[in-house]
């Protein structure tokens, strides 16, 4: 087990494809997944009783997940010559009403010995996330079981992508520390005036581009992104340690008595404040990297219907006069992660037939991104996520660096 690796987390993992027997039990009265014996390398051949299991269903939209237990059993256990391993399920929700034949099923062993089943509808976001994360490709996945067992040393080293992943599946993210070119001194004495709460968003992302060494932002564009975004997580994340303990040192009392709401409610903002913040610092950083560049454009500028794009090019003066060249404007919509919300984008500055969309979200299916070229929407991401995307899919994503040269292009006319 290594520090800072997927090992911390998982003994190991195997992956497969559902037969129409594993998905369907209740046609079958076979609750049990076929093609085991390789599990032996994760189960070994003790007879395992009521295994705790989290099952776990993940597709394009919200997953659902059931608590269950599982069985490993030798169904041959009493015949000298043979041996035919099973493992038992019990009736959940995953199963009964959401897994479908040809689904993705990863079973990994946790640290703890306990299981989580994931299911990943096929062809889906979270199918394509879940192969990249454990390291499979989809010809090693068949009907029978593939394994990755952790102790050879080969897991993945968990980074951004991997941490907005696990994140997914419910497990506490790893915590990337500040690393050893971030000057903590200078960072503690630029927050200095900010003790009892957090510097403004932007003020937070400005801070953290000082407190890192100068990045080749002209050449690499996406690699300075996803550093600067990167590295002000970690500051946020060593700051807030401070501010909460301090908070928590205090105590929540109404009188006498635990302030249960107020602990809540200060839970809650914790929260909150961490999905929030995450959207603006890549705001933030985009208008450095775009202002770098000399590009000509405005933030959050009024269109029609109260829309307003995150980043309007050249502005909204050249977007209203009619004589401009709609081949001369260009939006570009931000959001961290997708989901289904991509589709809001379409709505914005009517002028723009073909609009570009960022995002920081690994893997996402085939089916939307082919409905986002259909609807105009060209996908933009840092180059170093295109490969959790297939094959044909690359051909068709722009990284930063290539938007930044479009609109280059546009604005040299």
């Amino acid at each position: 087990m290594k520090s800072g690796y997927l090992s911390e987390y998982f003994v190991g993992v195997t992956a497969k494809r559902l037969s129409a027997v594993e998905a369907h039990p209740e046609k079958s009265n076979q609750h049990e997944f076929n093609g085991v014996n390789r599990l032996k390398v994760l189960l070994g051949e003790n007879r395992l009783q009521d295994i705790p299991a989290l099952f776990l269903w993940i597709g394009d939209g919200e997953g659902i997940s059931e608590g269950s237990l599982v069985t490993w059993y030798d169904a041959r256990k009493d015949d000298p010559n043979r041996s035919e391993f099973r493992l038992y399920f019990k009736s959940n929700s995953v199963m009964k009403k959401m897994a479908k034949e040809g689904d993705l099923v990863i079973i990994a062993k946790k640290q703890s010995g306990e299981l989580m089943i994931l299911v990943a509808d096929k062809g889906s976001s979270g199918e394509n996330r879940l192969l990249w994360l454990f390291d499979f490709t989809p010809i090693e996945v068949s009907n029978r079981f593939s394994v990755q067992h952790f102790e050879s040393g080969s897991d993945r080293r968990i980074e951004s992508v991997a941490n907005f992943i696990l994140e997914e599946l419910g497990l506490p993210t790893q915590e990337i520390m500040p690393d050893s070119q971030t000057d903590l001194a200078k960072f503690d004495k630029l927050i200095a005036p900010y003790e009892e709460k957090f510097p403004p968003t932007a003020e937070f992302s400005r801070i953290a581009r000082q407190t890192l060494r100068k990045l080749d932002v002209e050449s690499d564009p996406d690699k300075a992104l996803l550093t600067w975004l990167e590295h002000e997580e970690s500051l946020f994340r060593y700051m807030e340690r401070r501010l909460v303990a301090q908070r928590l040192e205090e105590g929540f009392y109404d009188g006498s008595a635990a302030d249960v709401d107020e602990f809540i409610s200060y839970s809650l903002s914790v929260q909150n404040r961490r999905k929030s913040r995450a959207g603006y610092a890549l705001e933030h950083h985009l208008d450095e990297i775009f202002r770098h560049f000399e590009l000509r454009y405005e933030r959050q500028a009024k269109t029609e219907l109260n829309s307003r794009p995150d980043f309007l090019f050249p502005g909204a003066k050249e977007y209203k006069d009619t004589s401009f060249p709609d081949t001369q404007l260009s939006m570009l919509g931000v959001k961290s992660t997708c989901k289904e919300r991509w589709r809001q984008v379409l709505a914005e500055a009517q002028r723009i037939p073909e609009k570009h969309l960022l995002t920081l979200e690994p893997g996402i299916s085939e089916n939307q991104t082919d409905e986002m070229a259909v609807n105009k929407l060209q996908l933009v991401l840092p180059a170093s996520l295109h490969f959790t995307y297939s094959e044909s899919q690359r051909a068709w994503l722009m990284s930063l660096f290539d938007f930044i040269y479009y609109i280059l292009g546009q604005q040299k006319r």
